[in-house]
């Protein structure tokens, strides 16, 4: 009789956890691990910074939809995306504190759209670079109120330009959905709140500017949103330190010191061989590929022991000679290494391809676009990724429920 009821609870928790693979709770941490109802969560997912642009127009919202449909579809659980367009054309904020209604509800639409196909958000906040204006276009506004910068980086530095972004942070956190009626703040669609899209700062390579910067701007966050998590968006560049772990150049940020900052929750990192090791062949390109993959794992789990997410990484195709394979390869690398660290109980807690497109996207071909119906060796591994992170997830959640099933009987003879 005893071995029956055991078996009764083992089938009932085995399918309870199967049918609850994501659900409308916050993404928390817990030391090393994103947790979710009390489980570890992995975030097999993409980028898609277009998400806001393209939901902006009703005759386009279709490929929002289409994109979140075919990402869950692969076991995808997070997508990365801008909330973020300053000035120029379609703007979210046409000046400082002065914001689109129809950008805005572009992204209300893309909130609602993850939120039903069971995918979370990263909402990045600004851009380090001139596209979609960026932190060059608050120092621009700055400047035309008389401020007397000289340089991007002032935009690190100077209190109007610090206010204005504040103001920005307050407008996008505190937003209330035109669809849902949820205050963002208050939305567990969204995971965490990124302060730049890949900071830098060259008149300061030590990463002090930065260092100061995040602080600033991450305890700001979490003085309006106690819900979310905050992350820096940084590529893992180290700072004077660790130079021998860069490439051949430093951006002005240092890995460790600032994802120490209490304030933040989780580290990132980029990937980009083919970019930083122009020149190098595809082998010394992998290999660099893997050692960046090993120290950013090592690093958040023994020095920042916060949970790592692998950002954004890809493999372009037009690069002299590509062939499929050699994305394949890529991904396989960085995946490996994701579920080496997460199978062993590691910092390791997913990657963000870059990036997703749906057909008849093609003006946003930049040579790393995934469109998975017609990328089908990579669309593979992508599904077997998410399978293998989706096993660890229900074997953790089982082991909790079974011996939450053992207390209960201890208590109860």
């Amino acid at each position: 009789m005893k071995l029956y009821v055991i078996f009764f609870y083992f089938i009932y928790f085995f399918h309870h956890v199967k049918a609850n693979v994501i659900n409308d709770d916050f993404i928390k941490t817990k030391g090393i691990h994103f947790m979710l109802n009390e489980s570890p969560f992995y975030a097999n997912g993409f980028n898609a910074y277009w998400l806001m642009l393209i939901g902006s127009d009703p005759s386009q919202r279709h490929k929002v939809s289409s994109v979140l449909q075919d990402g869950a579809s692969h076991g995808l659980t997070v997508g990365r995306t801008w909330a973020f367009s300053d000035a120029g054309y379609s703007p979210l904020q046409f000046s400082p504190g002065f914001y689109n209604e129809n950008m805005f509800q572009g992204l209300d639409y893309a909130i609602h759209e993850a939120g039903k196909n069971g995918i979370k958000l990263i909402l990045s906040l600004v851009n380090n670079y001139n596209d979609f204006g960026g932190k060059n276009q608050y120092v621009n506004w700055a400047k035309s109120q008389g401020q007397p910068l000289t340089s991007d980086d002032d935009f690190y530095t100077n209190s109007v330009v610090k206010g204005y972004f504040k103001n920005h942070i307050k407008a996008v956190v505190t937003r209330n959905n035109s669809i849902s009626g949820i205050a963002y703040k208050d939305d567990p669609t969204i995971m965490a709140w990124e302060l730049m899209n890949e900071p830098r700062c060259s008149s300061d390579l030590s990463g002090s500017t930065v260092q100061s910067w995040i602080s600033e701007m991450a305890s700001y966050t979490k003085s309006i949103d106690s819900n979310h998590l905050v992350e820096a968006g940084l590529e893992g560049f180290y700072g004077n330190s660790d130079t021998q772990k860069n490439p051949n150049f430093q951006v002005g940020t240092d890995f460790i010191a600032n994802n120490q900052i209490p304030e933040i929750d989780f580290a990132t990192v980029h990937s980009y061989p083919d970019q930083w090791l122009t020149g190098q062949d595809d082998e010394a390109q992998l290999n660099f590929l893997t050692n960046w993959l090993k120290v950013h794992i090592e690093d958040s789990q023994t020095i920042l022991k916060k949970p790592i997410i692998f950002a954004e990484f890809g493999k372009t195709t037009k690069g002299p000679g590509f062939t499929p394979q050699q994305r394949d390869i890529i991904f396989n690398t960085v995946y490996s290494s994701i579920f080496s660290s997460a199978k062993g109980g590691g910092a390791a807690a997913g990657g963000l391809f870059w990036h997703i497109l749906a057909e008849g996207m093609d003006s946003f071909k930049d040579g790393y676009e995934i469109i998975l119906s017609e990328s089908s060796s990579v669309s593979d591994i992508i599904i077997e990724q998410s399978k293998r992170l989706n096993k660890i997830r229900k074997m953790y959640a089982r082991l909790k429920n079974i011996e939450k099933w053992k207390k209960a009987r201890k208590l109860k003879d």
